[in-house]
């Protein structure tokens, strides 16, 4: 059964965050050596933890 689009879109878009929430942290922290920042961890909790939700659930989804 050939993936449809919507699903197809939606795993990229969560990918796309989980990218960018690791991207975010990374260059915070060598930007402004704020390693250890608890507004850093925010974003990038969020960030992350949405990618991950939603790659692992379209990925079973398309199973």
């Amino acid at each position: 059964m050939p993936e449809e689009p919507k699903l197809r879109i939606a795993k990229y878009f969560y990918l796309f965050l989980l990218i960018i929430g690791v991207v975010f942290y990374i260059s915070w922290g060598i930007l402004y050596n704020g390693w250890f920042d608890r507004g850093v961890y925010a974003v990038t909790i969020v960030l992350v933890g949405f990618g991950v939700t939603g790659v692992l659930l379209y990925s079973h989804v398309e199973k």
